[in-house]
């Protein structure tokens, strides 16, 4: 085990463990898997073929985009560009559109995208009307070819150049740049350096307990911030296997998955739990013969009613943790048992510094129950976005990264999270938190996602609206007057959503993020 996490980066992680032992494993019906040994393989021979072809010799880095569909391709791309001193990594997400890629290759500076043979038509057109070189995968080894092919062997003199140009590499510099997922403003860049990302590996996976033995099934997007982390990074270091299903996440086949990749925990969104939740009832032989250690939730508000039924209906803890981009993902977490876990609580500090500041003062640690602004300080706390100084005033505070998440420290030291300050809905001086109103609507047996939003309203300033994705699988004629009659007794009549919109499925931004600001203005509700 890796007793420090000074001075490491993401390539120390894969050399500490045994070469035979499985890194990256995929869910295909061949269970294709990738050894650490591979992966060094891999990033070895990667760094030579960028430094053959110039990629990374313009300092102080290279920006590469990764657009590669989910599965042990992309992941092992991501650690071998993440690896590379010279170049930094940056996933985007391979659904986007034409504008979409073209706006994040100028914000970035891209220069080079790796991509697949098969990519969309939409990368290509945006690359080069972006001025943007195409490498691409083989479909077989998931390695770079060039021109079809780059003998590695002939671009051993480039060993020197590269060791002359990397020679002041260290754990401070940039490793990974995620955009946020920006609200009313552009999406903010953010950079993660080695530090950064290892010290939230080690955080997870001191609050998880993870060993060697652990595999984890990562459903999570990798050119999201939880999949990189959580499912990836946290993993690889204790030496256990991350495994990565092909192409995403797919409902119908997440139980095929536990069947057979046997995983001992794995990690997702709330909706993605809801999901897996609605197709469970039927897959109840596959669930009672792969008990899992625990199951992990993070990057939204898990619903209490629906840690409820994860527990009960696959018998173990679910872990609700709190994280965010600019923190290297986590920053609290409920603990495992026998340690108390709480619903609707994030838990507790799990790395970083966490602290509450009100009215610009930073509260101590006797100073329960008052509400204020989530702050946070620590090793995987980025310094700053890129290019951005508006910004890094906006949201950085005497040396602290300010959330802005509102919430408080309950009597027991759990993080409770009463919702985001800039979405906090005002209603004629009322003051509403849309995760109160999604927890209430989520417990009806017919709903599967909720999202509470403001809406304009010409005398209160701002009012109550709801969009609802019904469950699929039950026939339901309930209708908005349904769920308000729901919500009586269960919330105050000032809480209550004045307009329910049911939709297949909630409109998501530019990252793939669910926004409560610009929902009303996406639904034509303005």
């Amino acid at each position: 085990m890796i007793d420090s996490i000074n001075k490491l980066t993401i390539k120390d992680l894969l050399l500490r463990a045994n070469s035979d032992r499985i890194a990256i494993q995929s869910t295909s019906p061949s269970n294709k898997f990738i050894t650490y040994g591979n992966l060094i393989k891999i990033i070895n021979k990667t760094r030579i073929v960028l430094c053959t072809l110039e990629v990374g010799s313009d300092r102080p880095y290279n920006n590469i985009a990764l657009v590669i569909k989910d599965g042990p391709k992309m992941a092992s791309m991501f650690l071998a560009i993440a690896s590379n001193p010279l170049c930094v990594a940056c996933p985007l997400n391979p659904s986007y559109t034409k504008d979409e890629f073209i706006f994040y290759f100028r914000d970035l500076n891209i220069k080079t995208v790796i991509t697949e043979k098969n990519t969309s038509e939409s990368l290509l057109l945006a690359a080069k009307e972006a001025a943007v070189n195409v490498l691409y995968l083989d479909d077989i080894t998931g390695e770079i070819i060039f021109d079809g092919h780059i003998d590695v062997k002939s671009c051993e003199p480039q060993r020197d150049k590269y060791a002359m140009m990397a020679e002041n590499f260290s754990d401070n510099d940039i490793a990974l740049i995620l955009h946020t997922s920006g609200t009313t403003t552009r999406p903010k860049m953010v950079p993660l350096t080695h530090k950064n990302l290892i010290a939230s590996a080690h955080n997870i996976s001191q609050t998880l307990n993870l060993e060697s033995v652990d595999k984890c099934l990562n459903i999570m997007p990798l050119f999201h911030i939880h999949g990189l982390v959580a499912g990836l990074l946290a993993v690889l270091y204790q030496s256990g296997t991350s495994i990565i299903p092909n192409s995403g996440f797919n409902a119908l086949s997440f139980f095929k998955w536990l069947d057979e990749t046997k995983p001992s925990w794995y990690t997702a969104v709330p909706t993605m739990h809801q999901i897996i939740l609605s197709r469970a009832d039927r897959n109840k032989e596959i669930i009672d013969s792969n008990p899992l250690r625990f199951i992990r939730s993070s990057s939204a508000s898990l619903p209490k009613s629906v840690m409820k039924n994860l527990e009960k209906t696959f018998n173990t803890a679910v872990i609700e943790s709190y994280g965010m981009t600019e923190a290297a993902h986590q920053m609290t977490s409920n603990p495992l048992p026998p340690l108390i876990r709480k619903s609707g609580s994030v838990g507790i500090p799990a790395g970083p510094e966490v602290k509450i500041m009100s009215n610009k003062t930073i509260l101590g640690k006797d100073k329960k129950e008052i509400r204020g602004q989530i702050i946070i300080k620590g090793k995987n706390v980025t310094q700053g976005y890129l290019n951005n100084e508006a910004a890094n005033s906006e949201n950085y505070f005497n040396g602290w990264f300010l959330t802005g998440d509102e919430g408080y420290f309950d009597k027991d030291g759990y993080l409770i999270i009463s919702g985001r300050l800039k979405e906090i809905i005002n209603r004629g001086g009322e003051k509403i938190s849309p995760l109160e109103v999604d927890e209430v609507l989520t417990r009806h047996e017919h709903v599967l996602q909720v999202v509470t939003f403001s809406i304009p309203h010409l005398k209160l300033g701002e009012d109550i609206a709801a969009v609802v994705v019904l469950k699929k699988d039950i026939n339901s004629n309930i209708d908005e007057k349904d769920l308000k009659n729901f919500c009586k007794n269960k919330l105050a009549d000032f809480k209550i959503p004045n307009k329910i919109i049911f939709l297949e499925e909630i409109p998501k931004g530019a990252t793939g993020k669910i926004q409560r600001i610009g929902m009303a203005k996406k639904l034509g509700l303005e």
